[in-house]
């Protein structure tokens, strides 16, 4: 087995129909940018009512249809945020606390220590975050799920994860294994995938090998090392 194996985002998402929600953090190939993408899938009708928007850099889920939502507490929060040289991507309303915390000088674990799994038994979907810190022409970065200790949802068990950022080397972590009832945790370290140096092609490649049925949302971003300058892209299923 090697343990070094970079494998590509295809190899990784093609035939699984059910990741759940995904974030990959990593460096472009000729190492002059920061990556990030996060995406979310849905296979109820209350899951798949949603879209991404984008408003002053930072991106939100949103209902498409307003009159449809069911439950908005587990489906409808910033999934994307900025304070100073660190950025924040997460998959629920830890992005809030994560910002809130930061903003008070407190770190990433500290925050994350007060939050837990979503309370949606019996998949009790995990928590999976990660933040970029940008300093001297670089970052590294930081990622984490909290998912539950057993079937009952009794208690949480916490992994955190620090990277420094290497040229051509991402790293995905992701909601579930796949399908199933209850839906099967992610398990073990964030993945190594391939990052190579063109923003389309990023998004092509995540987007494209998502299932048809199950895929909702796509958010990518390139953060230029030396300027800052940032690229994006989105895509809604829901236009």
């Amino acid at each position: 087995m090697d343990i070094y194996k970079i494998n590509s985002i295809k190899d990784r998402l093609f035939g699984n129909s059910y990741v759940g929600r995904g974030i990959i953090i990593g460096k472009t190939e000729d190492g002059t940018k920061a990556a990030v993408a996060y995406f979310i899938m849905g296979r109820s009708e209350n899951s798949r009512n949603r879209i991404f928007t984008e408003k002053d850099g930072a991106v939100f889920t949103e209902p498409f249809d307003a009159s449809k939502v069911e439950d908005p507490s587990l489906i409808i929060y910033a999934a994307l945020r900025q304070f100073e040289n660190k950025l924040i991507v997460t998959n629920g309303d830890q992005t809030d606390t994560i910002f809130d915390f930061v903003k008070q000088g407190k770190g990433f674990a500290h925050a994350l220590n007060t939050r837990e799994f979503e309370p949606d038994k019996p998949n009790f979907t995990p928590r999976i975050s990660g933040m970029l810190k940008f300093e001297n022409g670089d970052f590294s970065y930081r990622m984490s799920i909290l998912k539950s200790a057993d079937a009952e949802g009794t208690a949480c068990n916490r992994y955190y994860f620090s990277y420094p950022s290497l040229p051509g080397l991402g790293h995905f972590i992701h909601t579930y294994v796949c399908d199933g009832n209850p839906i099967p945790t992610f398990q073990g370290e964030p993945e190594r995938v391939k990052i190579g140096n063109d923003l389309d092609a990023f998004t092509a490649e995540i987007w494209d090998n998502l299932d048809e049925d199950n895929k909702i949302s796509l958010y990518t971003r390139f953060i230029d090392l030396e300027s800052g300058e940032t690229e994006s892209r989105l895509v809604n299923k829901n236009k």
